[in-house]
């Protein structure tokens, strides 16, 4: 299991222990983390699954992909450290993952 906090948009804190070799977006769901909508289940095209990744952990977690980049320019989400939670496998190497949640996700 795989500790990760969430930090919503008014700073409350949303620990979650997610299993090895899903994504942040299940394990998030799985965990009733408020403020993750997954509303296209994902498959990367609707958006409502953004992160903030904390810059401490940028460089374990990495960079946008080819198919997120394009979902995230439709969203008008201009914060640099902005992921689709969906596209985040979540790996041992994520144990401590800080996150912060958007103001909204539509």
């Amino acid at each position: 299991m795989v500790t990760v906090t969430f930090i919503t948009a008014d700073g409350r804190e949303q620990v979650a222990e997610i299993d090895e070799g899903i994504s942040l977006m299940e394990g998030a769901v799985g965990n009733g983390i408020d403020g993750i909508e997954a509303e296209c289940g994902g498959n990367c095209y609707c958006g409502t699954c953004r992160v903030y990744v904390e810059p401490d952990w940028q460089a374990v977690v990495g960079g946008q992909g080819e198919f997120e980049t394009p979902v995230i320019e439709t969203t008008g989400d201009e914060n640099p450290n902005v992921r689709l939670s969906c596209q985040i496998a979540v790996t041992d190497k994520l144990d401590g993952l800080v996150v912060r949640l958007p103001e909204n996700q539509t």
